[in-house]
């Protein structure tokens, strides 16, 4: 076992453990979140088979790198990590706590095995995931009638008030775009886009597979936006906005149906929503993926 600090290390290299969890368990999303929010004590832990990149937080907490607010998916890389963590676990004075949060199934079987009664498996959050069909028609057959029919009347909406619903392309500052959006929502969700995960943001739109999407109408004001990834065949929508002075237009559904119907013509086979229980995504017909969190002290 090696423990270090070096984010250059080839460990870097192994799949996740998990599968399909985008860019979260990988050195480019780990090493920019570090950067922007990292505190307390960074362990790059590896042994040739496995990887985790761990940190032990000011109030003496282990974790993974990678806040539960920001980092939807954990997961460590390559195999044996079980053992791997229950050993670089014993190596830390007695009583130091661990939580390992936003793990899906396969991460959480492994690591709990070799803990073993060290930690507790609680489930505390789920992501929640589409399985596209080849044609956008399909997807809507798939729906209920209902929610079928609430799309086309909100889509139907949209154009009769601001024209064709449209992809704006060439923005020199597309970040800006979606950051400026996201700061018009009331409350908490407005508050959220700080001057620092601004900078967060900026530097993820930067990773291989982000991409963001800016809807206008035919009037070419952008009116919502998102943020995702597009990783092998699935698309993970991060965050999205809207101007809520085109609210009566739903732009963000007249976003999401814009979304779907690029990502099923480009072949993608998972949209993933991520975190989120909003009623919507079950209304749209997705299936929640549990995730679950390890705790325990040494």
């Amino acid at each position: 076992m090696r423990i270090h600090q070096e984010w250059t290390t080839g460990g870097f290299e192994l799949p996740p453990l998990a599968p399909a969890t985008s860019v979260f368990p990988t050195r480019g999303y780990l090493e920019l979140w570090w950067r922007h929010f990292g505190s307390g004590d960074l362990s790059v832990v590896e042994d040739g088979n496995a990887l985790m990149a761990l940190w032990r937080s000011p109030d003496g907490v282990v974790g993974f790198v990678g806040d539960e607010d920001l980092t939807d998916y954990h997961s460590p890389l390559g195999s044996g990590a079980g053992s791997l963590l229950g050993n670089y676990l014993a190596g830390l004075p007695a009583g130091t706590p661990f939580r390992f949060d936003s793990l899906p199934l396969e991460a959480v079987e492994e690591l709990a095995a070799g803990l073993g009664t060290r930690a507790v498996t609680t489930r505390h959050e789920a992501a929640f995931r589409i399985a596209l069909p080849a044609h956008f028609d399909d997807f809507l057959a798939g729906l209920s009638k209902k929610e079928r029919h609430e799309l086309r009347r909100k889509h139907r909406r949209f154009v009769e008030a601001a024209g064709d619903p449209q992809w704006l392309e060439g923005q020199p500052d597309p970040v800006g775009i979606f950051v400026g959006l996201h700061r018009m929502a009331e409350g908490k969700k407005g508050r959220f886009m700080t001057a620092e995960r601004e900078a967060f943001f900026r530097d993820l739109a930067a990773l291989p597979g982000a991409r963001i999407d800016i809807l206008a109408g035919e009037a070419g004001a952008p009116v919502a936006a998102a943020i995702g990834f597009q990783n092998g065949d699935a698309y993970y929508l991060y965050n999205s906005a809207y101007d809520p002075a085109a609210a009566a237009l739903s732009p963000g559904i007249v976003l999401l149906w814009m979304l779907f119907g690029a990502t099923i013509a480009a072949g993608i086979t998972i949209f993933d929503f991520l975190k989120g229980d909003e009623a919507y995504k079950l209304r749209l017909g997705a299936e929640a993926r549990p995730l679950y969190v390890l705790e325990g002290s040494t």
